[in-house]
């Protein structure tokens, strides 16, 4: 057993919310309760993709992130709700509360999973499995939202034991002890191991892998080799996770705060409407991206040095596009300066084929109050102005102020920002 800092045995639950966006919709439209439903975005955006989908409606095989019109076709009587990303924020916020109740180590891994470290907590609010399901009542009264938790040691194990036994059976617990790893684990297929998506279960089946059980009992170092024969020399960091998640092992804590790390980089990307083939159209859209950017490195106290650009082309069966980077002469956040690398790098690589997505992002960050001011361009009077457009919005919305191009049917800006993560708040 994996023992914390004074030795005592950790008990680590990984709380998934079931269909959670789906589960969030269903909860704030009573009368839905048995039937199927599905949030999705707009396929007039060409964003039209499974975001959630309750139970009632996988019984009938619709699955997350397939195309809404495939997903009608299995299922016509499918009620389609358009997200509400805002709502599920505060939901999720409102679930993280409910945890923090019970224990101060609560660690987000994502909007519908937590991580959470009870082990102090087994004194005053009972053994795991009563903990668990006390949390799932309180979650269930409060938002509507059904709770299904792992139970183990630690992270890997307890996120393992989530998924692929507590998410299928009634009561939604799983405890997956280490001393069961083998008898229970090493019998699944490689491809229900954490971190191992269809591709990778393709090399692992070249690499006569099927089983769980054959990665972890696989030498370490002999693993190693085998990957260093397929993938290169530089693969050796992978075998040794994918040999340790086979084998449960797991020596990282749960960690608050997570997300409060600074970020290495700030970007946005977007999906357009349509196809943009004219240049000015193209302009409007990366001139919107790099607003959002800048305003996120100056809204986090950043300036940058480099810049990358990326786009994806028609025709949706063969795309072509391209990301690339340079470095800017100075770090900044300014949004003139890093729009006119942002154009040169675009046209340098643009092969004139009609864009459908394009992005921009700022990295090699540096603390804007901490580096001195150039003295080549007159930023002062230029951090001046942003600052008070950036409060505008910030005040009344993004779309308080917006620039003439937004306005023209190759703009996006007014209807981003209704959005949060590119889905409606």
């Amino acid at each position: 057993m994996s023992k914390g800092s004074k030795g005592r045995e950790r008990t680590i639950f990984l709380a998934d919310c079931q269909s959670f966006y789906a589960s969030v919709e269903k909860a704030g439209h009573p009368g839905l309760e048995d039937k199927p439903v599905a949030v999705a975005g707009d396929p007039a955006l060409r964003s039209g993709i499974i975001l959630a989908a309750c139970p009632v409606a996988k019984k009938y095989g619709v699955s997350t992130a397939e195309r809404l019109g495939e997903a009608l076709k299995k299922c016509p009587e499918l009620i389609v709700m358009r997200p509400h990303m805002q709502h599920y924020i505060d939901v999720s916020l409102q679930i993280t509360k409910i945890y923090e109740g019970f224990t101060d180590l609560v660690e987000i891994f994502s909007i519908d999973e937590q991580f959470l470290d009870v082990t102090a907590s087994l004194s005053m609010f009972g053994d795991p499995i009563t903990i668990a399901k006390t949390i799932q009542l309180k979650v269930f009264s409060q938002t509507g939202v059904k709770v299904r938790i792992g139970i183990s040691s630690n992270k890997i194990l307890a996120k393992i034991a989530t998924d692929i036994w507590a998410k299928k059976n009634e009561s939604g617990i799983f405890t997956l002890h280490p001393s069961d790893v083998e008898k229970y684990l090493w019998e699944q297929p490689v491809s229900k191991m954490f971190g191992v998506g269809s591709r990778m279960t393709a090399h692992f089946a070249k690499l006569g892998m099927y089983l769980v059980g054959d990665v972890a009992r696989t030498p370490l170092p002999q693993l190693k080799n085998k990957f260093r024969a397929r993938f290169g020399k530089q693969s050796d960091i992978h075998a040794e996770v994918m040999w340790r998640t086979a084998n449960g092992l797991d020596d990282s804590p749960v960690t608050p705060g997570t997300f409060d790390t600074p970020p290495k980089s700030v970007g946005h990307m977007m999906t357009l409407p349509r196809d943009y083939a004219d240049s000015s159209e193209v302009d409007t859209i990366l001139l919107e991206l790099t607003e959002e950017v800048c305003r996120d490195c100056r809204r986090k106290g950043y300036m940058a040095s480099i810049v990358t650009v990326s786009c994806m082309c028609s025709p949706f069966d063969a795309p072509t596009g391209f990301s690339r980077q340079m470095k800017m002469p100075d770090p900044t956040n300014h949004t003139s300066t890093v729009f006119q690398a942002v154009k040169k790098l675009f046209y340098k690589f643009w092969d004139t084929m009609p864009v459908r997505r394009a992005g921009v992002m700022l990295s090699q960050l540096v603390d804007d109050d901490t580096y001195q001011l150039t003295l080549f361009e007159d930023q002062i009077k230029a951090r001046a102005l942003e600052k008070v457009t950036d409060s505008i919005k910030d005040r009344f919305g993004n779309a308080a102020i917006v620039r003439a191009s937004s306005l023209t049917t190759a703009g996006q800006a007014q209807n981003r920002a209704l959005k949060i993560g590119g889905h409606y708040k």
